[in-house]
């Protein structure tokens, strides 16, 4: 079981926390603006309020843990279900194709979009043949390798990982829309979770990605009978 040594938490915020001025005219999306004069980002209405409570709790959250920071996680950055091939079947296609028991039906002549299959479901057990009832699931989530240096990435580093099929499953919606972003600490599967950790285990090692220590625990807990 490898260890490692960093620390890193998702920072909410990437603009610099600042008290509210009477003064308006030119604000951002967030409802601030950066006033040059001053040389101070300032706050004239929501969210931008809200953004700098989030971001002052998670830096203090983070100065008391000795964590490092990362930039604002977006999902947007993390280019997914593409057409890599150009065969009109994306990513989703692709694994659901590759998971399936039995061959998948589609949508129409073309074979682009998969409507039906035999897809054993690897979180709960139990089998499904609609394909409407699966997700694709990143066995480590986009955010989580993005607040785990993930966010220094390229975006061709970024899309390759979200496409990656060795890091993606079939799985039934409930049990992936349940484990959301969580990591191994406060996730883990109703089935096969020794299975599930040693993917973990492979995945990290692959994009030399950290663990830390609560979330060790959780990949080693899994594997004990």
């Amino acid at each position: 079981m490898r260890i490692a040594c960093t620390v890193g938490v998702v920072l909410l915020c990437v603009i610099t926390p600042t008290k509210s001025y009477s003064h308006g005219g030119g604000l951002d999306s967030n409802g601030g603006h950066f006033n040059r004069k001053a040389g101070e980002y300032h706050c004239h209405r929501e969210p931008c309020f809200s953004i700098h409570q989030q971001s002052d709790k998670a830096t203090q959250e983070a100065e008391r843990e000795g964590y490092s920071f990362t930039t604002l996680y977006s999902r947007d950055d993390w280019n997914h279900w593409i057409d890599a091939d150009g065969d009109c079947q994306d990513t989703r296609a692709e694994i659901l194709i590759r998971d399936s028991q039995q061959p998948v039906q589609f949508k129409s002549n073309r074979q682009c979009r998969v409507t039906g299959g035999l897809w054993a479901l690897p979180y709960t057990g139990g089998t499904v043949t609609n394909a409407s009832q699966i997700d694709i699931d990143h066995i480590i989530p986009l955010k989580w390798a993005h607040g785990h240096g993930g966010d220094r990435w390229t975006p061709r580093q970024k899309q390759a990982f979200a496409n990656d099929s060795d890091n993606l499953l079939a799985t039934y919606f409930a049990a992936n829309r349940s484990k959301g972003t969580k990591g191994p600490d406060d996730w883990m599967p109703a089935v096969d979770r020794c299975e599930y950790a040693n993917r973990w285990e492979q995945l990290l090692t692959k994009y030399e990605l950290p663990l830390y220590g609560s979330e060790q625990a959780g990949l080693i807990g899994a594997c004990r009978k």
